[in-house]
């Protein structure tokens, strides 16, 4: 039993493959055998302590994950051993065997493989409570999805799709673009382009766009914003680009909304609405209108390359570690 550890966060050359087992499930606690876990760039910002909010050392990271069930603790009710199921922490994932609390552990989506399963929920809860539950997207409104080659831009455009909005998708290279279109997207923008707002703007027909979905930040954010029409709604899901400059005369002039999207907040705050959009992502799973494309999979001792290649953010579709 292997873990990705460090005592201090940073690089992933900080971090080692080291044995270590998280003994028996306590209280409302389930032991996951992991057969498979994303790698985000989330996840390598956190391991490097530059989230929002730094976890403790010694740190083994990963939020995400697919595996079957060794055991549970007292209390726990609806799972039990041998059962494949999906799973999201605060870290402690990339490694072989993981102990979490049952409340974030729920059986595996129907139609997906584990490979699958381990990077769907946490993209696809985040977007589904995006459009839904933040922006309330309307059927035949417009949504233009930044960063569309990456996690949660991926799933927005599935999302926004099935919600029955028109999707112009902004991605960075050739081949996230072309992943966006196969992701069901109308049209797809050079987001580097100098035209980019000439693009933008052609692909809606001149119109301002109603909802923009933003997992990016950066000198992007203010520039989408203006594009929006009145009483349009920019969700602020990330900040990939880093942190933006914001002219707040902007939404006074647009009649629009700044609004921030935070998934793990979501949990806390409003548990009971969270599970309804937990069930509603899954159900849609199972019916095939959702699936993520897994771009590579690594082994859990290649490790440092999957949060590198994540890091760069360079790759259209997901990166996977796998245990077995």
């Amino acid at each position: 039993m292997r873990a990705v550890i460090a005592d201090e966060l940073g690089a992933p050359a900080n971090y080692r493959l080291k044995q270590r087992d998280p003994g028996a499930p306590g209280p409302d606690q389930v032991r996951i055998a992991v057969h498979a876990a994303g790698v985000s760039y989330v996840d390598v910002l956190t391991a490097g302590g530059g989230y929002q909010v730094r976890p403790p050392v010694p740190f083994v990271p990963g939020s995400e994950c697919a595996g079957v069930i060794e055991a549970v603790g007292i209390g726990v009710s609806g799972i039990a051993p041998g059962d494949a199921v999906v799973a999201s922490g605060w870290g402690g994932l990339f490694a072989d065997v993981a102990l979490l609390p049952a409340r974030s552990v729920r059986l595996a989506p129907a139609g997906l493989s584990m490979i699958e399963a381990a990077v769907f929920p946490v993209s696809y809860q985040t977007a589904r409570h995006a459009l839904v539950d933040r922006a309330r997207l309307r059927p035949g409104e417009t949504l233009l999805v930044l960063g569309a080659g990456g996690a949660t831009g991926y799933a927005a455009i599935q999302l926004g799709k099935h919600l029955g909005a028109r999707v112009i998708a902004s991605a960075s290279s050739e081949a996230k673009r072309a992943l966006a279109l196969a992701g069901g997207a109308d049209v797809a923008v050079d987001a580097r382009a100098a035209d980019w707002r000439d693009q933008l703007r052609q692909a809606n027909d001149g119109k301002g766009v109603d909802v923009v979905f933003d997992p990016v930040g950066g000198n992007v954010t203010e520039a989408a914003f203006r594009a929006l029409g009145w009483n349009g709604r920019h969700l602020v899901v990330g900040f990939t680009a880093g942190m933006a400059q914001f002219r707040t005369n902007l939404p006074l002039l647009k009649g629009a909304s700044l609004v921030g999207v935070d998934i793990r907040q979501f949990g806390i705050f409003e548990p009971e609405a969270a599970a309804a959009n937990t069930a509603a992502v899954f159900a849609l799973a199972g019916q095939g209108a959702l699936r993520p494309v897994i771009a590579r999979t690594y082994p859990l001792e290649d490790f440092a390359a999957a949060m590198t290649e994540a890091a760069i953010g360079a790759t259209a579709g997901r990166i996977v570690l796998t245990m077995r």
